[in-house]
C-alpha cells in the first residue's frame, strides 16, 4: 500500500483494473453475444500493448538494476512480481470467460468452432480443398537445425512449432520446424454445415495438413505459439533525417526482446523445451492457455454477416443540430460558436470544414495538427487538394504517435509531395493537441476560423470514440491559435495566451491555479467544486492538489475511464472525492474540466489527461467554452455522465470497482441518453425549419451521407 500520507495506486496495477472492467463487459449476459466477443477481443489487444510497452518497460528497469522510486510508489522489482501474478490470473479469467460462458452461448445459437477430429467427411474435404487452393501456396515451413537458425518471428504473429522425426533416419533423433500462420489470411474459415454455422481456425487447418508440408518426416507433435516483444521505440530525436530514424526504430521494434510466450496447455514437452531454449525466455514469462491463442480475432468474427441481430443496435450519427439549416459552414461559425458531440452527431461536419476550406477561393491558409488519422482519410485528401489549389497548407504530422508511426510516415510523404509544408513533430515532445485553423479573406478583413477538439482527426474512430469539438471564429481564440502554430512551426517563444492553456509550458500551472483557487474558495466559505472527465489520472502533483482540495471541503467528482492512481473515499484525505469509470458500447475519450469558481462556473475542453506526459512532455491544448448556451450544454453533458447507473462503476477506497448502485431507479445509460438527446434535438429543429421556406430541409440519413 502506498505511503499513508500520500495514497497513490500504481498506474500499471490500476490499468489492470481497467482491463478487468472491459472483461466484465464480456462476461455480462445482458450484453449482446457478439458484443461480448468484441469486449473479449479488446481485452486481448489491450493486454498485447500493455506487455509490449508497460511490462517491457518494468522488465527493462529491473534488468538494468534501476532502484530509484518515489516514496509513495512501488519499486520496479516489487511491481514486476505483482504484474506477473496479475497478468497470469487475468489471462486465466479471459479463457474462463471464453470457454465457460461465451462458447456455450455460441453453441446455443447454433454457432460452433470445430477441430478436424470433430468434422464430418464433407467438412474435411472442404478443409483439404481450401488448404490446397489457398493455404499451401502461402505457407513457408522453416526447418531449425545447425545450418538453419531459429527464424526472427514477427511480434504478435501466430506460429506453429513442429516436432519431427525423419522417416529415413534410424536413430530416431527429433528435429524441429516452424510454420507461420499467415496473418494476411482470415483467421477463421466457415465450413459447410446443414444445421447452424460451423467454423474452424486457420491453425487447425495447417496442423491437420502438416504431413503435406513435411513429406519426408513423421509428425511427432505440433503446437501453436505466440511471442510478444518489447516494442517501445527509442528514437534519436537529434538525428539529421528524423523520418529515416523513425523508420529504423520501427524495424528495431520487430526485433525487440520477447517479454511473453503464449503456449497451449497440452504443448508437447520437447517443443516447450525447444522454444524456451531458442527464445531464451524465463519461466514466468510463459503463459500456458487452453486456446485458441490471440483472442483479438474475435472482433472480426463478431462482424461476420448474419450475426447482426446479436450486436448492439448501432449508434448512427445524426446531423449536428448546431449546423442545421446552413449550407455555408463559415456563415454558421460567424454567427456563433458551435459545439458537436461525436459520435452522436456526425464527424462529417469536421471533414466538411476542411473540405470547404480546400475549395473556397477566399481561404488563404490551412494549419492543422494530425496525431492519428484513418487509413483512407478524407481530411488528408482535402489538405492535398487545398495545396493543389494554391493555398498555404501547414500540417504537423506526429511521427511518434505510438503504433501509428508507419501510417503517419505514409501520410506525411503524400502531403509533402502535394506541396504541403509538413512538420514531423517537435524534438523531445509529442504534439497531441487537436486544432485546425482556417485563414479566410473576407470583406471586412482577415478572419480566422477554428476547430478545437478533444479527439483525433480520424473519421473511423470518431464513430466509436466519444469526443467534443468546438467551432469558433472568436478573434481572441484565433490569435491564440496563430501563436500556438508559430511555436509549433518555428522558433517562437511560448507566448502568454489569452484564453488557451498549452502544455508543456503553461498547462500544469493552469490546472494548479484552478485547483488551488477552488481550495481557497472552500476555506472562505464560497461555492467550490471540481468536476473532471479524463481518460487517465496519474500525475502525483495533481493528485496531491486534489487531496488538499478535498481536505478543504471541495466536492470533487471525477469521471476517469482508465488508469486512476488517486484513491477516493479515504477518511481525512479524500472523503470528498468520488471516482467513476464508464465502460460501454462506445469508448469514452472526451476531456472536460469544470471549476465552480465561487459561483460563476468555468468549463474547459481539451486533449490532455492528468498525466505527467500530457502536462510536461507533449504539446497539449485546453480551451474554455465561453458561449453561455454551449457552457450550459457541457454542464448537462457532465451531469448525464454522473447519472449513469448502467455502464458506470464506482472506485472504492480499496482501489476495486463496483457497479453504481441503482437503488431501485430505472436503468440509465449516459451513452444511450446522449444518442436519444441528439435525435430529439435534431427532430425539434427539423420541425421548426419545416415552417420556413428559407431553410433547406434534409433528413438525418441524407445529412450523414452527404
Amino acid at each position: 500500500m502506498p505511503d499513508k500520507k500520500f495514497p497513490y495506486y500504481n498506474r500499471e496495477l490500476s490499468w489492470m483494473e481497467f482491463n478487468g472492467r472491459v472483461l466484465e463487459e464480456a462476461n455480462k449476459k445482458e450484453n449482446p453475444l457478439m458484443e461480448r466477443l468484441r469486449f473479449l477481443a479488446i481485452t486481448g489487444s489491450n493486454l498485447d500493448e500493455f506487455f509490449m510497452v508497460r511490462v517491457a518497460g518494468v522488465k527493462a528497469q529491473v534488468n538494468s538494476g534501476y532502484h530509484a522510486k518515489d516514496s509513495f510508489d512501488l519499486a520496479p522489482d516489487e511491481l514486476l512480481a505483482q504484474l506477473e501474478e496479475k497478468t497470469h490470473r487475468f489471462m486465466d479469467r479471459q479463457y474462463y470467460c471464453f470457454h465457460r460462458s461465451i462458447l456455450p452461448a455460441l453453441n446455443q445459437e447454433g454457432i460452433n468452432f470445430l477441430t478436424a477430429q470433430q468434422m464430418n467427411e464433407e467438412q474435411l474435404n472442404y478443409l483439404s480443398e481450401y488448404f490446397k487452393r489457398v493455404l499451401f501456396p502461402v505457407l513457408t515451413p522453416l526447418a531449425v537445425d545447425s545450418s538453419r537458425p531459429f527464424p526472427l518471428l514477427a511480434n504478435k504473429s501466430l506460429n506453429i512449432a513442429v516436432c519431427l522425426k525423419s522417416k529415413e533416419s534410424k536413430d530416431g533423433e527429433k528435429v524441429f520446424a516452424i510454420v507461420q500462420v499467415p496473418g494476411i489470411l482470415p483467421r477463421f474459415l466457415e465450413l459447410p454445415c446443414e444445421n447452424g454455422r460451423a467454423f474452424t481456425l486457420l491453425e487447425e487447418v495447417i496442423i491437420y495438413k502438416l504431413d503435406e508440408l513435411f513429406e519426408l518426416h513423421t509428425i511427432k507433435a505440433a503446437c501453436p505459439f505466440r511471442i510478444t516483444r518489447d516494442s517501445d521505440l527509442e528514437i534519436d530525436e537529434e538525428a539529421e533525417d528524423f523520418m529515416s530514424e523513425v523508420k529504423k526504430s520501427i524495424k528495431r521494434r520487430k526485433r525487440g526482446r520477447p517479454v511473453r510466450l503464449e503456449l497451449l496447455q497440452n504443448c508437447d514437452k520437447s517443443i516447450r523445451s525447444f522454444l524456451i531454449d531458442q527464445l531464451k525466455i524465463k519461466k514466468r514469462e510463459i503463459y500456458t492457455l487452453p486456446g485458441p491463442l490471440d483472442l483479438t480475432f474475435l472482433s472480426k468474427f463478431a462482424g461476420v454477416e448474419g450475426f447482426e441481430s446479436m450486436c448492439f443496435k448501432p449508434i448512427v450519427p445524426v446531423f449536428p443540430v448546431d449546423f442545421w439549416g446552413y449550407d455555408d459552414i463559415f456563415q454558421a461559425i460567424r454567427e456563433k460558436d458551435r459545439l458537436v458531440h461525436h459520435p452522436y452527431e456526425s464527424f462529417d461536419c469536421v471533414v466538411k470544414f476542411i473540405e470547404r476550406a480546400a475549395e473556397d477561393e477566399n481561404v488563404l491558409a490551412i494549419k492543422q495538427t494530425l496525431y492519428r488519422v484513418s487509413g483512407h482519410s478524407p481530411i488528408i485528401a482535402a489538405l492535398i487538394r487545398a495545396a493543389e489549389n494554391g493555398k498555404q497548407v501547414t500540417v504537423l504530422v506526429e511521427l511518434k504517435a505510438r503504433f501509428d508511426e508507419e501510417n503517419n510516415i505514409n501520410w506525411a510523404t503524400q502531403l509533402e509531395k502535394a506541396g504541403c509544408h509538413v512538420i514531423y513533430g517537435l524534438q523531445g515532445l509529442k504534439t497531441h493537441c487537436k486544432i485546425a485553423l482556417v485563414v479566410r479573406q473576407e470583406e471586412d478583413g482577415i478572419r480566422r476560423y477554428l476547430h478545437l477538439g478533444t479527439g483525433n482527426y480520424n473519421d473511423s474512430t470518431a464513430k466509436i470514440y466519444t469526443d467534443l469539438g468546438l467551432f469558433t471564429c472568436n478573434s481572441q481564440y484565433g490569435a491564440d491559435a496563430s501563436s500556438l502554430f508559430n511555436v509549433i512551426t518555428g522558433y517562437s517563444r511560448p507566448p502568454e495566451y489569452g484564453h488557451f492553456a498549452v502544455a508543456p509550458h503553461g498547462l500544469r500551472n493552469f490546472f494548479t491555479q484552478m485547483i488551488r483557487a477552488e481550495t481557497a474558495n472552500a476555506r472562505q466559505g464560497l461555492p467550490s467544486g471540481i468536476t473532471a472527465k479524463v481518460n487517465s489520472l496519474v500525475d502525483p502533483e495533481i493528485i496531491r492538489l486534489l487531496y488538499e482540495a478535498s481536505q478543504a471541503g471541495v466536492k470533487i467528482r471525477l469521471i476517469v475511464r482508465g488508469i486512476c492512481c488517486l484513491i477516493p473515499g479515504l477518511e481525512g484525505i479524500s472523503e470528498n472525492i468520488t471516482v467513476i469509470s464508464i465502460v460501454g458500447q462506445l469508448l469514452e475519450h472526451s476531456r472536460i474540466f469544470r471549476f465552480e469558481n465561487a459561483g460563476s462556473p468555468k468549463v474547459y475542453l481539451g486533449s490532455a489527461d492528468w498525466m505527467q506526459r500530457n502536462l510536461d512532455h507533449r504539446v497539449e491544448l485546453v480551451f474554455p467554452v465561453s458561449d453561455p448556451d454551449l457552457k450550459q450544454r457541457v454542464f448537462e453533458i457532465l451531469d448525464i455522465f454522473l447519472s449513469d447507473n448502467t455502464n458506470a462503476r464506482v472506485m472504492l477506497p480499496d482501489t476495486t470497482y463496483q457497479h453504481v448502485n441503482r437503488r431501485n431507479k430505472p436503468a440509465f445509460s449516459a451513452q444511450l441518453t446522449f444518442y436519444k438527446n441528439a435525435q430529439e434535438r435534431l427532430k425539434q429543429v427539423q420541425e421548426i425549419g419545416a415552417d420556413s421556406p428559407l431553410i433547406p430541409i434534409h433528413s438525418a440519413e441524407e445529412s450523414v451521407s452527404r
